[in-house]
Formats: C-alpha cells, structure tokens, sequence
C-alpha cells in the first residue's frame, strides 16, 4: 500500500513527536508499505523517513525543484520526484497514495489534511485517512470537527473518513480494515 505522509517539516517540536514519526515509518517499512511524503529530511517527515530506511522500506519523496538546497531533503528515498509547485506535488502525493496518515504538523499539515478531507467529502476521492493524535495533539481538532458537525456545517458521515488514533500501529490496523 502507498501511503503518504502530512506532517512537520521543523525539527523544533517536542521529542515526543519526533519520536512517534520514527516507530511511524519503522511500521510502515514493518509491514511493507511504501512511504510518500513530501522529501523533507527534518522534523516529522525527515524521522518518519530514518524510521522506514531503517528497516529497508520503501520512500518515495515528492518536492518541489526549490527546496533542493543543501540539507532540506531526505536524500535516503528510493525514489524522488521533483515538482515545479506545491500544488503540483500535493497532486502527485494524492494521487499515489492509497491512504493518507496525518502527523502532528502546523498550517502546511492542517492545509494537507483538509484538502484531501474535502475531497472525501466531495467523492472526488475514496482513500482512508488516520489522524496520529500523538499525546493529544490534535484533540482541538477533533473538538472542531464535532462542533462543525454539532453545528450544521458538516454532515456526521464526512467524519467517518477519517479516523483519530494514537498509535503506530492503530494507523495501520485502519487503514488495512
């Protein structure tokens, strides 16, 4: 299964993060699945990476050509693709993947997460979504989503495409249901 990965790019996070990203990708490496993300070699995405090189998975790192500058990118993938725009490399990573895991990250992450959320809804696509809510980290968020429900913006059934979990391997157990 392809799998691609939302989540931070800055190393400026807590441990804990840094952390689950790693047993992240030595999961996914675990159980033969392939990594897409968006080729960064620090904060979520850069652990998530060392995690599945680790244990000789596959990656697949899709950026645009202006972050190739000295120690932005994970050098380790299988295989990089280059990109000319972010909207051109958001395509590509959802067109590859078959799921999609949402890591802790900022705006670029919550952006990542939404749009393909949307899409789900729309019906323009049909792929699971897990939400690694490391240490609570995204707890608001999923407040957020419930009031959306709770307030009529958002239909109950748009949340079932996507799922909070808290481990590794929860993830993995969804997204083979």
């Amino acid at each position: 299964m392809n799998i691609c990965l939302f989540g931070a790019s800055s190393d400026d996070i807590k441990k804990e993060y840094l952390l689950a990203a790693r047993r992240f990708g030595e999961e996914l490496a675990d159980r033969g699945h392939t990594l897409y993300f968006g080729g960064g070699a620090h904060g979520v995405m850069g652990e998530a990476a060392r995690g599945a090189a680790s244990r000789g998975g596959k990656l697949v790192g899709i950026a645009p050509k202006f972050f190739d500058t000295d120690g932005v990118l994970f050098r380790d993938c299988t295989d990089f693709i280059f990109t000319e725009t972010m909207r051109e490399r958001k395509a590509q990573l959802e067109d590859a993947a078959d799921a999609f895991a949402v890591l802790p990250g900022g705006i670029g992450t919550y952006e990542e997460f939404f749009e393909v959320l949307v899409l789900c809804q729309l019906g323009q696509m049909k792929k699971p979504i897990a939400v690694y809510n490391v240490c609570g980290c995204y707890d608001a968020l999923r407040s957020l989503l419930v009031s959306t429900v709770t307030d009529g913006f958002m239909k109950e059934k748009s949340l079932s495409n996507c799922r909070f979990c808290r481990t590794a391997e929860e993830i993995f157990d969804y997204f083979k249901e």
